[in-house]
């Protein structure tokens, strides 16, 4: 396996000008994030029950899971943006359609079922804490009875009208109970078969439960997904020879390339060879929430410009690097940052 030694400024600079011409459709399960900044100081004692009133000072909003996707094409400075997902017809779906309308997201194919509750997280946290010791129990709404076959129709039917129109698309399954989401059985089996059908496209599919159900599609798996090993004790981590052995078995399965996360690692990708991309080092308490899609967004289109798989990689690595020194948020990179950590990178790097 050959380790990937650097990409160059000047290319690295080409692809990020490149960014504004590329088109992705993100198809998946768009949840809303909503969170509440709660004042301690301001708690009050419920006269009813005697219990702890506590006293939300203020309440933001923003898009979440394949939402949060979003987010990050739109920081790097994606050029058209297609969300296709499900909604229901509440305010939740009014706030998350809004929070996606600011990203400059098309949300022509964000479906509403009346039937179906948007899916939330609800996220309860201390204004005077900003670290991740201030947030409270979180309290997640998720529809937990499989999606329609009529819904899942109209979504194969999105995916059909903007596969002409768009450069990549980018699957974030979000939704861990079977067919309760956007990405079925059904719409995995259209994307793979559209994905065979249509080679001008990179699609990329990233998974809570199901990542070894796609079919040729780029995946994305962590580890242990690689390997096949749910629910890892902390710390844990596996070993680079056996992973390797599983990533060529399972690039036979998929039919597609892999770009397996490794952590503070970095990447292992499958194609044109087996190639380790590390990491930047970060120093300082970190916050891992959102670098996997900060990482897929910037892989994504960084493959959509031109970029060979490890150069991509690479260019993931630098923006979840940057996602994961904001705290207590879901955060973002924008391109403009990631000349700077390319420097960074390559100073490590050099030293060994």
């Amino acid at each position: 396996m050959k380790t990937f030694t650097s990409i160059q400024p000047d290319r690295l600079q080409a692809l990020i000008d490149a960014f504004a011409r590329a088109r992705i459709a993100v198809v998946g399960d768009f949840f809303l994030d909503k969170y509440l900044d709660v004042d301690p100081a301001a708690a009050e004692s419920s006269v009813e029950t005697g219990k702890t009133a506590h006293q939300v000072a203020a309440v933001r909003h923003c898009p979440g899971a394949a939402g949060t996707v979003v987010a990050n094409l739109a920081a790097l400075g994606a050029g058209a943006l297609t969300a296709i997902g499900l909604t229901g017809d509440d305010g939740e779906a009014y706030e998350l359609r809004r929070g996606l309308d600011a990203l400059r997201c098309d949300t022509e194919h964000l479906h509403c079922d009346p039937g179906r509750m948007t899916p939330t997280y609800l996220k309860p946290r201390d204004i005077d804490t900003p670290d991740l010791t201030g947030e409270h129990s979180r309290y997640d709404t998720k529809n937990r009875t499989p999606s329609c076959d009529a819904t899942q129709r109209r979504i194969v039917r999105s995916l059909d009208a903007v596969l002409g129109r768009v450069d990549a698309v980018i699957v974030a399954d979000q939704v861990e109970q079977q067919d309760c989401g956007v990405v079925t059985r059904s719409v995995r089996e259209a994307l793979a078969d559209r994905a065979r059908r249509h080679g001008e496209v990179t699609f990329w599919a990233d998974s809570r439960r199901r990542i070894r159900q796609f079919r040729n599609v780029i995946i994305k798996p962590n580890q242990f997904e690689a390997v096949g090993r749910d629910n890892p004790p902390p710390g844990d981590e596996v070993g680079l020879a056996r992973l390797c052995e599983a990533l060529l078995q399972l690039r036979v399965v998929i039919g597609a390339p892999i770009c397996a996360t490794r952590g503070d690692k970095g990447m292992i990708v499958t194609d044109p060879e087996m190639t380790l991309v590390p990491a930047v080092r970060v120093a300082g308490p970190i916050d891992p929430t959102g670098a996997g899609d900060s990482a897929t967004a910037a892989v994504v289109l960084a493959l959509a410009c031109g970029a060979t798989l490890p150069e991509a990689a690479a260019v993931g690595n630098l923006a979840a690097s940057i996602t994961v020194e904001q705290l207590a948020t879901t955060g973002t990179a924008r391109g403009d940052q990631l000349p700077e950590r390319l420097e960074l990178w390559r100073q490590q790097h050099a030293a060994g």
